[in-house]
């Protein structure tokens, strides 16, 4: 079910006007300025290495010293005071999910994400660009500094064509693309659904490997669990295949829940693998809370 579209009606400062007053100035009370505690682990220069302490991130481990001392060592990096930060953006059809409760596409929810987070970065001097994929990577944003930089991504992701069906989404694609273009390291938000054709936890995983990479994963309720609602036609976002289903059957919503939550068991593993951390951003999330959620995880982890 779609809601609708009123992404191309807004302008890019329409939208950080408003974020900027619903939402940054809520995080700005919040975290007091620490941002610093979201993006953990963006050095660029490597400085030294070190025996593993047991509170250390294990993605720093260097399996070649390892090996050679028999007994763990880790990298340990040079905080650059400038930070370029990357957004991977997945645009595929089935990120234009939404539904009447929700009032929310996973669209939206990814464009109000990166145009905050992108705020919080250029205001403090750093650089941002992007990466947006459709069936391809169709657009490349360069990274720049600046509100103005922060302006053009806003533009560039409305301007963004919603494609009705497409040949089903291969992020190995946008991961591959992104090994390949991204050279210094980075700051690295891959901003998806992940609903895609399987193949993309490995070069997920060597992106991690290269920068810190942080996967924000797009999701809407009711792709977990069917209302019960009578008959609905139910059409598959990414070919357009249509499907007539009876909701009253409980047989059949206990299906689709068994499935989601196995689909939400593979992600978890798949992203454990790749020793990326995730935030899940829903439909119905509030910004701010999950924002500042996030940012305490990762400091108590860093601890």
């Amino acid at each position: 079910m779609s809601i609708p579209n009123t992404t191309q009606t807004v302008t890019p400062e329409r939208i950080l006007l408003r974020l900027d007053w619903n939402v940054i100035r809520r995080l700005d009370g919040v975290l007091q300025g620490d941002y610093r505690s979201l993006f953990y682990g963006f050095g660029v220069d490597f400085a030294d290495l070190r025996e593993y302490q047991p509170e250390d991130d294990i993605r720093y481990i260097d399996w070649n010293v390892t090996a050679r001392m028999d007994t763990p060592y880790v990298r340990q990096y040079h905080e650059d005071r400038e930070v370029t930060a990357w957004f991977l953006l997945d645009m595929s059809p089935s990120v234009d999910f939404g539904t009447l409760q929700t009032q929310t596409e996973k669209r939206t929810m990814l464009i109000d994400f990166v145009t905050v987070l992108a705020r919080l970065l250029t205001r403090h001097g750093n650089r941002v660009g992007a990466m947006m994929f459709g069936s391809k990577i169709q657009h490349t944003l360069p990274a720049r500094g600046g509100r103005m930089q922060v302006l053009r991504l806003v533009n560039d992701m409305l301007k963004q064509p919603r494609m009705a069906s497409a040949p089903f989404t291969n992020l190995k694609t946008l991961l591959g693309g992104a090994l390949n273009s991204i050279k210094r390291r980075s700051l690295v938000f891959v901003i998806s659904d992940f609903i895609s054709e399987p193949g993309w936890e490995r070069p997920l995983s060597l992106l991690a490997q290269h920068h810190e990479v942080l996967a924000i994963r797009l999701y809407d309720p009711r792709e977990k669990q069917l209302p019960d609602v009578g008959m609905v036609l139910l059409e598959d976002a990414e070919t357009g295949e249509q499907l007539f289903v009876d909701t009253h059957d409980k047989k059949f919503r206990k299906r689709f829940a068994e499935s989601a939550q196995k689909r939400e068991m593979e992600l978890t593993t798949a992203f454990r693998r790749a020793g990326v951390d995730v935030l899940s951003l829903s439909t119905e999330d509030d910004l701010v809370r999950q924002i500042v959620r996030f940012a305490k995880r990762r400091q108590q982890m860093r601890r």
